[in-house]
């Protein structure tokens, strides 16, 4: 009962989070389930999907099929679309279904690789992680089997991007925003993981002198570029388009690290906290305490349960502003009525999808309706 919420909606799951990191590179991506996955994903998760063409799939996977088991089915029915579209690539991509009920999805993908000749991959997500896990694998993925190894640093400071999908940036400029970031400071960018991005660019990642992780999803891939590579990695996202480092706060490529996070100043007496995911939240709890000098806390609350979210709410006795995804307006409203704590909405696409869409801000490219919003 943990895991149940009475007041707010859940985090985008991992099957989509592995759909968005692929979404745009030219591959064939399957969610093996019966039906209800792929429409969740493409009507509220995925704000490309409607003017970006995708092989994203469902298997139709039927309740006989489930309980006895047909896995040559699938394996028909992928290898003859994948003959038909010639993807880059195929992912077998797992659903609370195939959890339960047990699918080997390496073996599934080794003899479609065999029968159609093309890489296929298979990603044990169950639905009930957040999408941090599943774009995590996938762009993991990428960095152990697509990119380059025979590559040769470019000549001039080049970089990657990694963790940028529409789940934490939407489709509101804000990438465009960080791409620009780093390319006004004289960066060249090699790719960015995994919008506005082709696989020819991801593969040769290896080249980049630095790569920089702008949310916990490209951190697994960052991790082992640097293994490969030796490539080094920072950690923040350029708030009002200032560099915001906070490598530190992610020890080893630790997503689980640093859950809660308080910047501070004087007495450290928290008067403000961000919830939401982890490096855009301490990037911009980082930015703030910079710009006024107040303590600010931020918690990442992709993979929390509402119980360990509200208990970390309460557990700041003067909060003075809370700064999340309208959704979560009712764990804070008790204590704000109390207390005459105020809430400022900062919608997130993972979150509560194509809701608040239209009014999500380019935090990169102004920053200051947000510090507006913090009392003095």
């Amino acid at each position: 009962m943990k895991q149940t919420s009475g007041f707010i909606s859940t985090y985008s799951a991992d099957t989509f989070g592995v759909c968005s990191a692929l979404f745009e590179l030219g591959g064939m991506v399957v969610m093996h389930d019966a039906s209800g996955c792929n429409s969740t994903y493409t009507t509220h998760d995925e704000p490309r999907w409607y003017d970006m063409d995708s092989m994203v799939y469902i298997s139709g996977l039927t309740e006989i099929e489930a309980i006895m088991g047909d896995d040559a089915k699938l394996i028909a029915d992928i290898t003859e679309a994948a003959k038909e579209l010639s993807p880059r690539f195929i992912a077998i991509v797992g659903t609370p279904i195939p959890a339960m009920t047990g699918f080997d999805f390496d073996a599934a993908s080794a003899v479609i690789t065999a029968e159609t000749g093309i890489p296929a991959y298979g990603f044990k997500t169950t639905g009930m992680r957040s999408y941090i896990y599943g774009a995590g694998e996938a762009f993991l993925r990428i960095a152990d089997c697509m990119v380059n190894r025979n590559i040769t640093r470019s000549e001039n400071q080049s970089v990657n991007i990694l963790g940028l999908t529409p789940l934490d940036f939407s489709i509101n400029k804000s990438a465009e925003s960080i791409i620009g970031h780093y390319a006004k400071k004289g960066y060249d960018i090699i790719s960015t993981w995994a919008m506005g991005c082709t696989l020819e660019d991801m593969k040769k990642a290896g080249g980049a002198h630095m790569n920089l992780v702008v949310s916990e999803t490209g951190l697994p891939a960052a991790v082992r570029l640097k293994e490969l590579f030796g490539t080094p990695y920072s950690v923040g996202v350029p708030v009002g388009g200032e560099d915001i480092d906070i490598t530190d706060m992610y020890p080893a490529g630790d997503p689980e690290k640093n859950r809660s996070a308080v910047f501070s100043s004087g007495d450290g007496d928290v008067k403000v906290l961000i919830i939401g995911e982890g490096v855009s939240s301490k990037s911009l709890a980082k930015y703030l305490n910079i710009k006024t000098g107040r303590s600010v806390a931020s918690l990442t609350a992709t993979d929390l349960s509402e119980d360990e979210i509200s208990e970390t709410i309460n557990g700041y006795k003067n909060l003075e502003t809370v700064i999340a995804d309208p959704l979560f307006k009712p764990l804070c409203k008790s204590y704000g009525d109390e207390k005459g704590m105020s809430f400022v909405s900062l919608p997130h696409e993972a979150f509560s999808g194509r809701l608040y869409r239209k009014d999500i801000p380019d935090l990169i490219k102004d920053a200051n309706e947000i510090l507006k919003s913090i009392r003095k």
